[in-house]
């Protein structure tokens, strides 16, 4: 699947392939006894677990230890604090999702110019320039991310009548593109849609933008949120109120996937692949270790999820079977479909 979006500086994507590890470069990188550390915008989402593990685990097989994984809970201030004090202990590299842009440039510029290598997953801040301050951006294509998650909602609703987006207050990269991509979508393809939007600056806020949605618009007849832990809060609100409209977020995580597999209200999910891009963001960055240039901007493609197909991209995203009781579901409801017993 080609890639849909540009990188922050306007770059065309390069594919995960362009990074391969050869036995030989294993073994130097094992020789040089290397630690590293990783500092994430959080650590409580699904997305985040997954893409650690296959970090993680693809560094360790290549003999460099992982200090410290550090949870910035969504929080400038506690990320530039993390940065800080990672800096003073001088690892041979630090690998960073920037929670905002302009909030947490300078903590990273300090990082590049202490001469600790940086790697970026999913964002860059503010001013921060590829071979200059960072090594290699490594992210999903969220431009094509909320494309899809468009064109999965749109099979589902009404047409004419309005639609809601419950995006991110916070200037950041990946939200922005999916929210981009969603509303250029619906402009293209359904022009007499209206498109309302309403941001949250914490999940506490999701209840109120929801019931706002319902008390102005009481004929919403979608619901786009742009990550799928904000739309887990957003499915509460609407389960509270007695109802359902058809909704579609962005990853994978277990909670929207067992939503999808019975039924609804998520009709579609535009998922991405944290353990490959886990597995990508630790080649880049050993690749870089070991003097050789990585591209400024490496991306993977998202993945179409319907009920039709949702247990074969779970397994191959999470690396495991669906949880037993929504697989009987399915059993039973396929059984329905195809009228056997």
């Amino acid at each position: 699947m080609s890639i849909k979006g540009l990188g922050p500086h306007g770059e065309r994507a390069s594919p995960p392939e362009r990074v391969t590890l050869l036995p030989e470069d294993i073994k130097m990188v094992r020789d040089l006894d290397l630690n590293v550390c990783i500092v994430m915008h959080t650590m409580q989402s699904d997305w985040s677990k997954l893409l650690v593990q296959g970090l993680v685990g693809t560094l360790g097989d290549c003999g460099v230890s992982v200090t410290e994984v550090a949870d910035s809970n969504f929080s400038p201030e506690r990320q530039a604090a993390a940065l800080d004090r990672l800096i003073a202990e001088r690892p041979k590299a630090i690998i960073s999702l920037p929670v905002a842009n302009a909030d947490v440039a300078d903590a990273h510029k300090r990082v590049s110019a202490a001469k600790i290598p940086l790697m970026l997953v999913d964002n860059v801040p503010t001013g921060l320039l590829p071979g200059k301050h960072y090594a290699s951006l490594v992210s999903a294509d969220n431009f094509g991310l909320g494309q899809l998650a468009a064109e999965l909602l749109s099979n589902k609703m009404s047409k004419n009548t309005p639609l809601g987006v419950i995006g991110y207050e916070a200037d950041f990269y990946v939200t922005n593109e999916r929210e981009i991509a969603f509303n250029l979508w619906m402009q293209a393809n359904r022009p007499n849609q209206e498109v309302l939007t309403r941001r949250f600056k914490s999940f506490s806020d999701i209840p109120d933008l929801v019931d706002r949605f319902l008390t102005e618009q009481p004929e919403l007849s979608g619901l786009f949120v742009v990550w799928d832990t904000p739309c887990e809060v957003a499915l509460e609100t609407l389960a509270r109120r007695g109802m359902e409209i058809p909704t579609t977020t962005v990853d994978l995580g277990k909670t929207v996937a067992v939503n999808l597999a019975n039924g609804g209200p998520i009709v579609g999910i535009a998922a991405q692949r944290p353990f490959r891009q886990g597995v990508t963001v630790a080649k880049a960055l050993i690749t870089e270790l070991l003097g050789r240039r990585c591209p400024d901007w490496i991306a993977l493609p998202g993945v179409a999820v319907s009920l039709d197909t949702v247990v074969q991209h779970y397994q191959a995203i999470w690396r495991e079977p669906m949880p037993g009781g929504e697989l009987n579901s399915l059993n039973k409801r396929f059984k329905m479909i195809r009228g056997t017993s």
